[in-house]
């Protein structure tokens, strides 16, 4: 409840200062408001709590039956384009193919025979498309090697097989291989037994030397280093 008013009839109360309570205090706030008046009379003007609230960018206005008649219209006439222009069709299914991932020459010939382009507009076609760096065999083979040895714990062996079938050149295959030498398989070898022997908690060691030694050669790894890794592996864990 209000104790008492002061001599301009707002109500004081006990404990709370106002600004007239202070020295110079009524100067103060009449100048205060007088400024806040001028600044609110600006355009744009007036203090923070007075501004509307922001709603973030205005919506895209929708499209009118006619702009989307015209949309239509004009997929159309792109893919009508394409059916009669071979070579302009084969370049949009490469570019489609690898917008999502990089690819070999082969797959996308591959994948240009079963769409029934010519062979010999698809030759044309993926040789502009390796001459401008869209085609790189030897960079997908690099790029292939060390992200499937580093992630899969993959051996050299099953790294060439899997380029093999993506028609990689031997030549190519080779120059990216040699980035896994002798002890980098080795230790991908030693950390994939060590994870997958944490998951075999329950078996008698001949069970998890056999399931170590066949999952290491399913990976590539030849079978003499499988056979010593995971019995080394087995001996520590004892």
């Amino acid at each position: 409840m209000p104790d008492s008013e002061d001599e301009s009839g707002i109500p004081a109360f006990d404990g709370m200062l106002r600004a007239s309570d202070l020295t110079g205090g009524r100067r103060r706030r009449r100048t205060a408001m007088a400024a806040e008046s001028a600044e609110s009379a600006e355009p744009g003007g007036g203090p923070d709590w007075m501004a509307p609230p922001t709603e973030g960018p205005a919506p895209e206005p929708e499209l009118t039956k006619e702009e989307r008649k015209a949309a239509r219209k004009a997929r159309k006439e792109q893919r009508a384009a394409e059916e009669a222009d071979p070579a302009e069709r084969a370049r949009a299914i490469c570019l489609r193919l690898l917008t999502g991932a990089a690819k070999t020459r082969k797959q996308l010939a591959e994948a240009l025979a079963k769409r029934e382009i010519p062979e010999e507009v698809a030759e044309q076609v993926l040789d502009r498309l390796q001459e401008v760096g869209l085609i790189d065999d030897a960079a997908f083979a690099e790029a292939w090697v060390e992200s499937r040895h580093n992630a899969r714990g993959l051996g050299r062996r099953v790294l060439s097989q899997e380029l093999r079938q993506r028609g990689v050149a031997p030549e190519l295959a080779e120059r990216a291989l040699a980035q896994v030498d002798e002890d980098g398989e080795e230790a991908a070898a030693r950390d994939f037994v060590e994870r997958r022997l944490r998951t075999m908690r329950g078996l008698d060691d001949q069970a998890k030397l056999r399931r170590l030694v066949g999952a290491l050669a399913r990976r590539g790894y030849a079978e003499g280093l499988a056979f010593r890794l995971a019995k080394e592996a087995l001996e520590a864990e004892r």
